[in-house]
C-alpha cells in the first residue's frame, strides 16, 4: 500500500531504454562507417600492391632481355585502352631482342587492362623510361617505371608527386614509381 505522500513515477525505465537505444545506434553507425573505411583502404592497398607487382614484372622482363638497344626497345607510354596483338610468341622460336621486347610489352599491356582483370587498375597509364648512364660505354642503364591509375577518393598530392607527368593529373590519381639500375651482362 502506498502512503499518501509517495508519488509514483511511471515511464522512467522507458526513457532510459530509449536513451540507451540512441547511444547504441550511434555506436553501430560508427562501426559501420569504420567498416566501410577499412574496406576502402583494403581496396586501395590491393590496387597499390597490383601496381607494384606489375611494375616489378616489367623491370624483371627488361633485365632478362639485356641488350644495348634497351632504350629504343622499351621506352614506352601506354594506357589500359592500348590495343594488343599476338603476332609473336617467342616460346618455341629463337627470337631477337626486339621480338622479345615486343612480346614483353604486349603481354604487359594485357596485364594492365582494367576491364578484363578483376581488381585491376582503373584507367591505368604506364610510362617506361630507360636512360643510358653516361660514361658506361652503353652497358649501364637507369630504368624508371611509373604506373598511374585512378583511385576511388580524392587526395592532395605533394609537389613532387604532382610534378610526375604520367597519366591524367587529377585529385584521384594514384601512382607508383619504380627505379632500377641495369648493367648488361654481355
Amino acid at each position: 500500500m502506498q502512503s499518501p505522500q509517495t508519488k509514483t513515477q511511471k515511464g522512467f525505465t522507458l526513457i532510459e531504454v530509449l536513451i540507451a537505444f540512441i547511444i547504441l545506434s550511434f555506436g553501430l553507425l560508427g562501426a559501420v562507417a569504420l567498416q566501410a573505411k577499412a574496406k576502402q583502404a583494403s581496396f586501395d592497398s590491393m590496387q597499390r600492391a597490383a601496381a607494384v607487382a606489375l611494375g616489378n614484372d616489367i623491370v624483371q622482363r627488361i633485365r632478362a632481355n639485356d641488350t644495348a638497344q634497351l632504350v629504343a626497345l622499351y621506352t614506352q607510354t601506354f594506357n589500359s585502352e592500348t590495343s594488343t596483338s599476338t603476332s609473336q610468341t617467342c616460346f618455341t622460336n629463337t627470337c631477337t631482342a626486339a621480338q622479345v621486347a615486343a612480346l614483353d610489352l604486349e603481354q604487359w599491356k594485357r596485364a594492365i587492362r582494367a576491364r578484363e582483370n578483376t581488381g585491376s587498375l582503373d584507367d591505368a597509364t604506364v610510362c617506361i623510361a630507360p636512360t643510358a648512364v653516361a660514361g658506361s660505354g652503353g652497358k649501364a642503364f637507369n630504368l624508371e617505371v611509373i604506373v598511374s591509375w585512378q583511385g576511388r577518393q580524392e587526395f592532395n598530392a605533394n609537389d613532387d608527386t604532382a610534378a610526375i607527368k604520367c597519366g591524367t593529373a587529377d585529385k584521384k590519381r594514384r601512382l607508383v614509381v619504380l627505379t632500377s639500375y641495369i648493367y648488361l651482362r654481355s
